[in-house]
């Protein structure tokens, strides 16, 4: 069986994200979504509701497993048995840092692959942060993430 960890932080999980996952679970037999703790972020949802987030947004796929993970990625891929890390490019700018980070996760462990998708053309443009910044602005978001992310973006950013 053939898996892919797909990491981030997914505060909050986006439909860019979802288009992701959907499309490495036509490549391979298995995706874990991790999701990253990052304390140092400073994450709008805690590691738990962002899990729950994934769940219901990914709950139409049968080959995902969601789970959280704070250790390195190159280490909790050897763990899950995963024989590559899913990176997303939604931007030429995204390639620098993704390109460094793929080959610093690689100097750690020869035997680490790192896949880059690409997102639909129609979901390039959205980002958590940027869906955040709207939903703190009290904008519609029913665009960019799964409904149930929409109502946890609105029990954060109630309006005033």
């Amino acid at each position: 069986m053939r898996s892919i960890v797909y990491p981030g932080t997914f505060d909050p999980i986006t439909n860019g994200h979802v288009d992701l996952v959907e499309r490495a679970c036509r490549l391979f037999d298995h995706v874990v979504v991790a999701i990253a703790r990052s304390d140092r972020k400073n994450p709008l949802f805690s590691s738990e509701e962002r899990i729950a987030l994934c769940e219901k947004a990914l709950s139409h796929v049968p080959n995902v497993e969601i789970m959280g993970f704070d250790i390195l990625v190159v280490k909790f891929l050897r763990e899950r048995g995963a024989c590559a890390v899913l990176r997303g490019l939604r931007a030429v700018s995204d390639f620098e840092y993704e390109f460094q980070l793929a080959n610093m996760n690689r100097a750690m462990d020869s035997e680490f692959e790192t896949v880059f998708l690409t997102p639909s053309d129609h979901l390039s443009y959205i980002s958590s942060s940027l869906v955040r910044e709207i939903a703190s602005l009290q904008g519609e978001v029913a665009n960019f993430v799964h409904p149930e992310v929409k109502l946890a973006l609105a029990d954060k950013f109630p309006p005033p």
